[in-house]
């Protein structure tokens, strides 16, 4: 997947053995089943290409690592704990991350909460924007 989602564009079996060849010995025959493989979870979508199959990715590295967390996090009997324990755990390039991933969120969370610091805490815990307005419209 690494290689299909370097590319962002459709490969071949022939162009991912290529490349992988570079850094160590592989078979045809492996990769091409690795890719089959990936196509029947469906991970990768594949057109037929003369004799050979094109493979695209079906979602962005990034959203494919998000639901690898959110499914992580659903499973746990203490969200806010694993939560912790996971922040714990970031260097300081991640935490800096997660603060501007937070920045880019919370305009939407400030629409909703003008002048009110208590409130974008509550909309930031998983309410849906929706209700947060209903809310907020019912109790002004």
């Amino acid at each position: 997947m690494t290689r299909v989602w370097q590319w962002n564009r459709p490969v071949t079996v022939r162009e991912v053995l290529e490349d992988l060849q570079q850094e160590r010995s592989i078979a045809y025959t492996t990769v091409m089943t690795v890719m089959d493989n990936l196509h029947q979870k469906g991970w990768v979508r594949r057109e037929v290409d003369g004799r050979a199959y094109r493979y695209t990715a079906v979602s962005t590295r990034a959203a494919y690592s998000a639901a690898l967390m959110n499914e992580a996090w659903s499973r746990s009997d203490n969200p806010a704990a694993a939560l912790v324990a996971f922040f714990g755990m970031m260097s300081a390039e991640q935490r800096e991350a997660l603060q501007d991933a937070v920045r880019m969120v919370s305009p939407n969370l400030a629409e909703t909460t003008p002048g009110d610091p208590a409130e974008p805490t509550a909309g930031a815990a998983g309410d849906d924007a929706p209700a947060d307005d209903a809310t907020q419209e019912s109790g002004r």
